[in-house]
């Protein structure tokens, strides 16, 4: 494959913008919410997160496929962005532990890939536009008929889909003989958050996203994990009352990303819908305990209100994005429950955040006490 037999592709945004690129050579159209990450490497892992679910990335590095693919680099079983649109797309790559190329794996997949667009400019216009569903199309279908498929298309404001990515039957993840049992609710959990959490000789059970607390407490866990995922979480109202009763077992109660969210919630802090959101492993977090900066990775398009949440008696802010000073951790006051908005388990820093993973053990040894 390259570029003198690649066919030509456009991605048509829901205003009516037009972007032209070219085929990678997997035929189709695919539909879903645009969004950008800026991260420069770690393309397999974002590929593969859940939280992805429903969205058409673009990616801000200029070469993807250069080093490859390996399983031990996936978050899921699946490629879970609806599609991808790149500057250079590497039907070559040189990493000598790769276990093959990404072209292959995408093939594996059918996932839709447009490459050779002007992701500079079709960033500059997301940012001054703000997130909106896109389709990109390697078909000869027209424009105007593209427009009518895509207006169609559900907005990601009030659109749940952890359904779509969480288990339907709970498993198990690590060693039945370590010290501390957890259980994690799937919203679209990562690998690697599970590979943290076994490492801190953890024995976790998963479970189903709309299991009931009866159903998660029967396992007489330590602590409460609540996942990332994709979508609103406003519309998650099950997930939310489950989490209210984590938190008023008493036991510790930790969440990522759309577990930040659902906890915020659980105490009637609302969420919105950003114009713009989080997408890349190099964000700066502000520790407001330590007044020390992180850089992090995040993923998320709807964040918890601030100012109501800056008003909430049980609740106080532990960490702030200082780009927009968005929310970025919080804490309960008289509970041992506490969340961020970005994850400690991607390691951009690269152990800038893993101890979050160490302050939530160090809350299930203090509660069993």
């Amino acid at each position: 494959m390259n570029n003198t037999t690649q066919k030509k592709a456009i991605v048509l945004l829901a205003d009516g913008t037009v972007f032209y690129g070219k085929s990678i050579g997997i035929s189709g159209s695919t539909f879903g919410e645009i969004c950008f990450n800026t991260g420069m490497t770690g393309y397999q892992e974002i590929f593969t997160d859940p939280s992805y679910f429903g969205q058409i990335l673009v990616t801000t590095s200029v070469h993807i496929g250069n080093y490859g693919v390996h399983q031990h680099e996936v978050e899921s079983d699946n490629i879970m962005i609806s599609g991808l649109i790149c500057r250079n797309f590497s039907f070559n790559h040189s990493r000598p532990d790769s276990e093959g190329s990404l072209y292959d794996y995408f093939i594996k997949h059918n996932l839709v890939c447009i490459s050779e667009v002007d992701t500079r400019a079709l960033v500059n216009y997301i940012r001054e536009h703000g997130a909106q569903n896109a389709v990109i199309s390697t078909e000869d279908s027209t424009i105007e008929s593209l427009k009518e498929q895509l207006a169609s298309m559900p907005n990601m404001k009030g659109l749940e889909l952890a359904s779509k990515v969480s288990v339907t039957h709970p498993y198990y993840f690590g060693s039945d003989t370590a010290s501390y049992k957890i259980a994690a609710l799937d919203l679209g959990i990562k690998r690697s958050i599970l590979k943290n959490l076994a490492l801190r000789d953890c024995y976790i059970k998963v479970f189903p996203f709309d299991s009931t607390f009866e159903e998660i407490s029967a396992f007489n866990p330590d602590g409460f994990f609540l996942s990332n995922g994709p979508g609103d979480p406003e519309p998650l109202q099950g997930v939310q009352q489950v989490a209210k009763q984590m938190i008023d077992s008493n036991k510790p109660v930790f969440g990522i990303c759309l577990g930040h969210q659902i906890i915020g919630l659980a105490n009637d802090v609302p969420t919105y819908k950003m114009f713009n959101g989080h997408r890349g492993n190099n964000h700066p977090v502000l520790n407001l305990s330590t007044n020390k900066g992180e850089i992090t990775s995040q993923n998320h398009g709807f964040a918890i209100d601030k100012e109501q949440l800056t008003s909430h008696s049980e609740l106080e802010i532990t960490h702030l994005h200082i780009n927009d000073h968005t929310v970025a951790g919080m804490k309960m006051r008289n509970k041992p429950c506490f969340s961020v908005q970005y994850h400690p388990e991607a390691s951009p820093g690269p152990h800038d955040a893993s101890y979050l993973f160490d302050e939530f053990i160090n809350l299930i040894k203090e509660a069993s006490r």
